[in-house]
């Protein structure tokens, strides 16, 4: 298991964090999802919705006490990508993300977290173009669950 970048979204993280950034459309952002089943990293990554990881009989969503269904990270939690010359690279980041007193009555061994650009962040699973996905294994038990995705982003280009 590890980092990587689905196929659907190579050659487009950077574009699609940005149109979050810039408010194009204004109903967009990026969602934080959190798998706690998941299949190997190579079968992940071919799948081109949110919705087709969660039909898939190896992976399964969180459900821990006050997950709701993921964070909506909107233009105003992130900036715009960066491009950096001197290490040849497009870096996209996002704020370490919190769930409040995660888990307590239910709680969930998490494994993965999933970052999907949403063309309106209202819409269904099947809507959600999943950009990376990221080792996450932390356990539930009432306090707050904060996650860490990178120290240089969730996406870094080269």
């Amino acid at each position: 298991m590890g980092n990587g970048v689905f196929n659907v979204a190579k050659g487009r993280a950077v574009e699609l964090h940005n149109r979050v950034k810039n408010n194009d459309p204004a109903t967009a952002g990026l969602m934080f999802r959190v798998l706690k089943v998941t299949e190997a990293d190579a079968v992940l990554e071919d799948y081109e919705d949110y919705a087709a990881i969660l039909a898939a009989a190896g992976n399964t969503e969180a459900d821990f006490t006050n997950y709701g269904g993921g964070i909506t990270i909107t233009d105003a939690d992130i900036a715009v990508a960066t491009l950096d010359h001197a290490t040849d690279t497009y870096r996209c980041d996002i704020p370490d993300q919190t769930f409040t007193a995660a888990g307590g009555t239910l709680d969930n061994t998490t494994a993965k977290v999933i970052i999907c650009y949403a063309p309106d962040v209202a819409g269904a699973n099947s809507t959600l173009i999943p950009l990376t996905h990221h080792d996450f294994v932390a356990t539930t038990d009432g306090n707050d669950l904060v996650a860490s995705i990178h120290v240089d982003g969730y996406f870094s280009g080269t």
